[in-house]
């Protein structure tokens, strides 16, 4: 977990995304990262000098109609002193038995960063961290570049031009396999998602494919997010004078 620690800390100083008086609401889905999130932004607290408040908030998106059990979360949440919330949507069933959506990731992961984005102003959070990792950054940058033909990626900070919020992603420095080991060595509790695409999304076709050409071209997965950072693509270069 400290490795994880290092690599939060050195992505909120080089992207200023936390300051002091800082609310902020952490995207708790139950997975890997988010609790990864959740635990390195509460252990942070004690040492980064920066003096904010967290909260978790937990979307359900009540797939198949069922409700999401985050009991172990709001044990793990009440160990830490911190306020776990949980939004009851029907998500789930607009996107897979309503709207009926062949690549239902894009339209379910629009309306549940909404809903977490309403829920975090109601309850005066000023700031919202999501999970994402170093994966993620690039195998979206690819998804767009093979999917919609365009150069971009989400920010590691995005001021939200409608609404009085800012999403910050402190985890974008830190890779999925350090994540998975952390949460393993920690024992933490993590929620299987229950998602009926889970496995078989475009997002899991393009990180089986940044796999096997890095197993051919050791280093393309970071020569992919440099080019990122070198090209200052979505507000990813490095700040002046940042470490």
């Amino acid at each position: 977990m400290q490795r994880l620690l290092g690599h939060m800390r050195k992505a909120i100083q080089q992207y200023n995304m936390i300051q002091d008086g800082d609310k902020i609401s952490v995207g708790v889905s139950g997975g890997k990262d988010s609790i990864a999130l959740l635990i390195g932004l509460s252990r942070l607290r004690s040492f980064i000098g920066i003096d904010y408040e967290i909260m978790a908030l937990s979307i359900d998106p009540a797939f198949g109609g069922i409700q999401t059990d985050f009991s172990e979360i709001t044990k793990l949440c009440d160990s830490l002193g911190i306020e776990h919330r949980i939004i009851q949507t029907q998500i789930g069933e607009i996107v897979f038995d309503i709207r009926k959506e062949t690549n239902p990731c894009s339209l379910c992961s629009r309306m549940r960063r909404g809903a977490l984005i309403n829920a975090s102003i109601e309850i005066g959070c000023n700031k919202l961290a999501l999970g994402h990792n170093y994966d993620d950054t690039v195998e979206t940058f690819i998804m767009n570049l093979f999917t919609e033909g365009r150069i971009g990626c989400f920010s590691p900070v995005t001021k939200m031009e409608d609404k009085e919020i800012i999403v910050i992603r402190p985890l974008v420095l830190a890779e999925e396999k350090e994540i998975r080991r952390a949460i393993k060595r920690c024992n933490l509790p993590i929620v299987k998602s229950s998602c009926p695409a889970d496995g078989h999304t475009n997002r899991e076709k393009t990180k089986n494919m940044i796999y096997q050409l890095e197993q051919n071209d050791h280093g393309l997965k970071d020569r992919l997010f440099g080019a990122l950072v070198r090209g200052n693509i979505d507000g990813w270069g490095y700040k002046k004078g940042s470490p």
